[in-house]
């Protein structure tokens, strides 16, 4: 036990020495001073402000940099305070928007609970990237263990360079493709982009979803700006391409500012629905929909 307890002073100062490194991302902490360690980093925004974040140095070549994290606090919650990426003042058509914060510059939480609440880094607009990384870690899970693949739900990476089509990073790539109730029908959705699995698999994918959702998407991709039949928007596919049918509230996460019906509304909008007594079989894993869902770019 006293290993545990025991403070690693050598350690300490290592992880310290990290605030004197000049980057603005963790992509540059690797190519400019050959970090190569899985970790809390500090960066530095275009700006000059100074932010702690996670940076995965080693899957697929490394330089991944933590940028966000959506984590449900309570999937029976509708739009209730906690949702921040969808709407904290409930089910409003009035408000559209909701809080907005897929494409504003607010932030919030700290690296560090980053599984335990939602977080927002100024790294997810200040990063120029080319590329996404996703991790599905359960609640919670401390971040000294985040990197243990045996830890992961599901992780992927893109490996296209997509981000470049759209402005750099997700703060511009949905100023192009608004998470807004009413923007579009289900038809407008925004680009789905092929994902290189690092722990899961196209089957794996499908079985984390309902058996009713999974007739209505192709496993294997990341889907941006998904609208359904209630013309709410959801921001981010995870996994999955909408294919047929527009029920994607069982399978997609965050927002605009209402849902109709309002049993919808949340951050993981609709991933509980049968527990509400409907028609059994639209519900998302009991693994994924206690997990927060971790974004990086590089």
């Amino acid at each position: 036990m006293q290993n545990f307890t025991r403070t690693n002073f050598e350690h300490l100062e290592k992880v310290r020495n990290r605030s004197i490194r000049v980057a603005r991302s963790c992509k540059d902490l690797r190519d400019r001073y050959d970090e190569r360690e899985d970790g809390v980093y500090y960066l530095t925004t275009g700006n000059g402000m100074l932010y702690q974040t996670y940076c995965d140095m080693t899957t697929a070549g490394g330089g991944w940099t933590l940028v966000a994290s959506v984590h449900e606090n309570s999937v029976y919650g509708r739009c209730t305070v906690g949702d921040r990426w969808s709407s904290q003042q409930g089910s409003n058509a009035d408000l559209p928007d909701g809080d907005g914060n897929w494409s504003n510059r607010n932030t919030f939480g700290t690296v560090e609970s980053a599984t335990a609440d939602d977080f927002k880094n100024p790294g997810y607009y200040d990063i120029t990237a080319e590329d996404m990384s996703v991790w599905h870690i359960p609640n919670n899970f401390p971040l000294e263990f985040w990197n243990m693949e045996a830890a992961a739900v599901l992780r992927y990476h893109t490996e296209n360079r997509f981000l470049r089509l759209y402005g750099g990073n997700l703060f511009q790539l949905f100023k192009q493709y608004p998470v807004r109730y009413n923007v579009g029908s289900c038809g407008d959705r925004g680009p789905a982009i092929p994902i290189v699995y690092d722990h899961g698999d196209k089957e794996s994918t499908r079985m984390l979803y309902g058996p009713n959702s999974r007739r209505e998407f192709e496993p294997g991709f990341i889907t941006f700006r998904a609208i359904n039949w209630e013309s709410a928007a959801m921001a981010i596919c995870s996994g999955v391409k909408p294919t047929v049918g527009c029920n994607t509230e069982h399978y997609c996460i965050g927002g605009g500012g209402y849902f109709n019906p309002e049993e919808q509304c949340g951050d993981f909008p609709s991933f509980d629905y049968d527990r509400l007594g409907k028609e059994q079989g639209w519900s998302a894993s009991k693994e994924m929909t206690e997990a927060a869902v971790l974004l990086f770019y590089r």
